[in-house]
This record gives structure tokens, sequence and C-alpha cells, in this order.
């Protein structure tokens, strides 16, 4: 699998408001603030002003890398007001340490810090500020578009949290029901229908997996003891009761007054 990178990267606000009106420029946001800039047609011609133009305000890097399975090489440049403050360093053999290479070094002098022992690739900035997120300009371009509608980094991180919040909440409710392997109960998803008096879908899952939670906490359930058990889940929940689903299975002359 290819890997191509071509870009500038720098604090995200930053290369953000001087994208403004630039053809074709665009940002991806990246973890720790930071955006990426992809390189394409007339920006890739006009690097060394742009570069000088974007250091005035802070130091951006200009990183290179271009990957075939697992070969390749990298060369990294980092510019601080308006003036190349180091690189371009290039490299082609990665057996040395990870902070070493051009990348990482680069991503450094940018003022990037790993996140420290115990977090997976904690030495590979590469990795933490997620330039593995994307495999080729189109990519970072989509990833761009997708952030076009925040006003600024903390926007878009707050999006990106609310997303994550509400993709884990719906993950933990499909959870809940979803059946669980190898553990018995005493009614199935038909019995579970007639009982309630609800249609399939995803609530007889979730009165199946509670069936199930009672015989792992209680040990196995009578028939009895699993309905009785049903009509309290179900009531907890805002389900018609017992009670109201019996009088409303019962004939309009059995509810008229005298049973006339």
């Amino acid at each position: 699998m290819s890997y191509r990178l071509d870009a500038v990267v720098g604090e995200f606000d930053r290369l953000r408001g001087w994208a403004v009106g630039v053809p074709g420029a665009v940002v991806a946001p990246l973890p720790q603030r930071m955006g990426l800039l992809p390189l394409s047609g007339g920006l890739r011609s006009g690097l060394p002003d742009m570069l000088r133009d974007l250091s005035w305000s802070g130091p951006v890097a200009h990183l290179e890398a271009d990957f075939w399975g697992g070969d390749g090489e990298q060369t990294a440049v980092v510019w601080r007001g308006g003036v190349r403050e180091w690189g371009p360093v290039h490299a082609s053999d990665f057996r040395g340490p990870r902070d070493e290479w051009p990348i990482n070094a680069a991503l450094t002098r940018l003022g990037l810090a790993p996140a420290g022992p115990g977090v997976p690739d904690h030495r590979d900035l590469f990795v933490e500020v997620g330039l593995g997120q994307g495999r080729d300009e189109d990519d970072w371009h989509r990833a761009a578009l997708k952030a076009s509608g925040a006003a600024d980094y903390d926007a878009w991180y707050a999006s990106e949290r609310a997303a994550r919040a509400s993709e884990e909440r719906a993950a933990a409710e499909r959870a809940l029901s979803e059946r669980l392997p190898g553990v018995p109960v005493a009614l199935d998803g038909k019995d579970v229908i007639a009982l309630l008096g609800i249609p399939p879908g995803r609530m007889v899952g979730a009165a199946i997996r509670h069936l199930q939670q009672l015989h792992l906490d209680h040990g196995p359930q009578s028939r009895e003891t699993a309905e009785s058990a049903l009509w309290a889940w179900a009531a907890a929940r805002g389900a018609p009761s017992r009670a109201e689903r019996t009088a409303d299975s019962a004939s309009p002359q059995d509810r008229s007054p005298g049973g006339i």
C-alpha cells in the first residue's frame, strides 16, 4: 500500500487564516491544535514564499514522504520568523530512533510533544499527530472539507467530541439489545412480542438481553418469573403495564357497566 505526503503543517487556525481566498488552499485539522495544508497545483510553485509568509507568525514545517510496501523516504524542513531554521533533512533508512526521523524531528521543532510512556507509538509523533490518517492528497482534501464548517479549531474539536460521544452512546445502546452467546432464557423473541405487544425490533433484543442478565445474576428463571420480570422491565421503560394490557385486551362488552 502506498503513502504520499507533500504538505505544510502548522497551527490550524493560522494556516486556515492564510488559506482564505487562496485558490486550492484547504486545511485539515490534526491533533494538538495542528493543521495540514496539502500542496497541490499552484501552491507548490510558490512554496518558498508561502513558507516565508506563514513563518512570520509562528513556525511551520514542510513535510514530504513517499512510501510503498514499507520502503520509502522522508524529507522535512522547518521555517520560523521568515527564514529556514532547520533542514531540509532527508532519510530513507529508518532503523534509527523514531524521534530522529525527519518528520518526527520537524514536528518536535514545532513544539509538539509525545504523549509519554504507556501510550501506543508514544515516541512516534507522526502517528500521534495523525499523519497516518490520510494516505494521499485526496484524503486530506476530504478531511479539510469535513471540517470546513467549523469556525476555528476549538469549534471543530467540540464537534468531533460530540460526534464521538454520540457514536459511543449508540454503540452502548446497540450492545444492550444484542444477545449474549450461550446464555439461555425462558422466553424467545416471539414470546416477548406476544407478551409485551411490541413489534419486532431492538426492544425485543433488549428484553432478551435483560432476561439473559437475570440468568447470569440469579440463575435459571422459570417462564412465570421471566414474564413477571419482563413486565416490570417494560413498565420502567414506559411500556403499558400488565394491568393496562389486560384492560386493553378485554372486550367492549366486558368493559361496559354491568356487562351490558
